[in-house]
């Protein structure tokens, strides 16, 4: 690869990191005192992928430690968002599922981001945003595989 090539590759990718943090804090300044943007990412992941998963394949998914995803899932089971259940295939684990109060926090999180994504709205108005969604769909979805 080229330096040209380098610089726009590594520039695109320190741009997505940058509107990442920033929108991160966005985010969580919305939240309910007490509550990180991780414990709204398993939430959010658990409605996406799917719930009935267990605490070390939400760790690889989200590439953090078992211990990290632990302490997270024990925030999310203490505020009644999700039930820990016996894995029924094997037992010895447990398995995330979702709780009505879970989904309604998610839901009411993304309610919460209204007025903020109105503003960004003003300055991007969907035609704009609407081609490029499924291109970072893409973009994630070769990262996603490459990691495996």
């Amino acid at each position: 690869m080229d330096g040209k090539s380098l610089s726009l590759y590594f520039t695109f990718f320190n741009e997505i990191g940058i509107i990442e943090q920033l929108s991160r804090a966005l985010f969580e300044a919305r939240l309910p005192d007490g509550f990180l943007i991780s414990h709204f990412a398993v939430l959010n992941h658990l409605i996406r992928v799917r719930d009935g998963q267990t605490p070390l394949a939400l760790a690889r998914a989200f590439q953090v430690p078992k211990t990290t995803m632990t302490h997270t899932l024990s925030g999310l089971e203490s505020h009644g968002l999700i039930d820990m259940r016996p894995n029924p295939e094997d037992g010895r684990s447990k398995c995330v599922w979702l709780t009505e109060a879970g989904r309604d926090f998610r839901n009411d999180a993304i309610a919460g981001m209204a007025p903020d994504l109105a503003g960004f709205a003003e300055e991007f108005p969907p035609d704009r945003i609407e081609d490029l969604v499924p291109r970072l769909v893409a973009i994630r979805a070769f990262l996603d595989a490459a990691r495996d």
